[in-house]
């Protein structure tokens, strides 16, 4: 084993997990476990389906871990057997004081926030929804209270008007990859420095809870710019969505909204929607949103112009 180099387990479930464990299997250090959620039933037949985390750890040949609790007494005798210095965790579940505590180095979390900013599941939308400038991760210890142990680390990135979830996801992997393995460098090295995160406040506080669909709706009635914001920021999981009348069909359609730019264009009819080179004009309060990128109820994702192809835009209107 070489000099400064720590035995790693991972923890983590998601895809965006993958690309942090990704790097430290690049890095000096040895995955010497993963843990990951148990296997859940997915797809139109419901058959199980493992994580993104435990497809790359089986395809790499990473031992693995699924524990259905994890207070479960064999779950836990085996964590112990694999002798980590250092748990590294990224979305993953809550852990209990007996699990955190386990590794002489602690454990620590990687967070998709400017932690004590936007503290909860889903850091990268809410950032987008509220209109952020900037955002960036956080490396820290985990204590007994979720995203509030002490931050060994943080590095920023500005967030352009454009842009979306998805977009932003891209970004934070780069960067969450990078600045884990600096972290865990400087932890094997002990050449750390941690901030308690009460130090770091200087704003009211923002969270970034689980989002449902219900808070996926796009009320029109709102201002340009916290439209423009939320279909950014749900793109393109889970997705903005609306309903808008067909008035020739006579029936009501839902729309999934997936790219969307602002205008300067004011609104003169609330309900009546039109188009223009850049796209479809939807009103708002104030001015048309321009909606770039859209998908009907039982249709695929398509650019505005193929819709508007097989759509006359003065057949849809937006009911009160």
């Amino acid at each position: 084993m070489k000099e400064n180099s720590l035995n790693i387990v991972f923890m983590g479930t998601p895809e965006f997990a993958v690309s942090i464990l990704e790097g430290l299997v690049c890095s000096a250090h040895k995955i010497v476990g993963v843990v990951t959620a148990s296997d859940k039933p997915a797809g139109r037949g419901m058959h199980l389906q493992g994580s993104a985390v435990k497809e790359y750890a089986l395809k790499n040949g990473l031992s693995l871990l699924q524990p259905e609790n994890l207070k479960d007494s064999n779950f836990i005798k085996e964590l112990k057997s694999l002798n980590a210095d250092l748990f590294v965790v990224v979305a993953f579940r809550m852990l209990p004081e007996v699990i955190w505590s386990m590794p002489p180095k602690g454990t620590i979390n990687l967070h998709a926030s400017l932690l004590p900013q936007y503290r909860g599941a889903a850091p990268i939308n809410w950032v987008l929804i509220n209109g952020e400038e900037k955002t960036g991760v956080t490396t820290f210890f985990i204590d007994k209270d979720i995203d509030t142990g002490n931050v060994i680390d943080q590095i920023e990135t500005e967030i352009s008007e454009n842009m979306t979830a998805g977009d932003l996801y891209e970004e934070l992997v780069k960067i969450g990859s990078w600045q884990t393995v600096k972290t865990i460098n400087r932890i094997a090295e002990g050449k750390i420095n941690t901030k308690k995160q009460e130090e770091l406040i200087v704003e009211a506080l923002k969270h970034a809870p689980k989002i449902y669909k219900c808070d996926c709706e796009i009320l029109w009635q709102k201002l340009m710019n916290q439209n423009h914001n939320l279909i950014r920021g749900l793109s393109p999981y889970p997705c903005a969505w609306t309903k808008m009348y067909n008035l020739k069909r006579q029936e009501w359609v839902n729309f999934k909204i997936f790219r969307s730019e602002k205008s300067s264009i004011k609104v003169k009819n609330w309900q009546n929607l039109s188009s223009n080179e850049r796209g479809i004009l939807i009103p708002c309060l104030d001015f048309y949103l321009i909606v770039t990128e859209l998908q009907p109820e039982g249709k695929r994702k398509m650019y505005f112009k193929e819709f508007l192809a097989g759509y006359k835009i003065k057949d849809w209107v937006l009911m009160p």
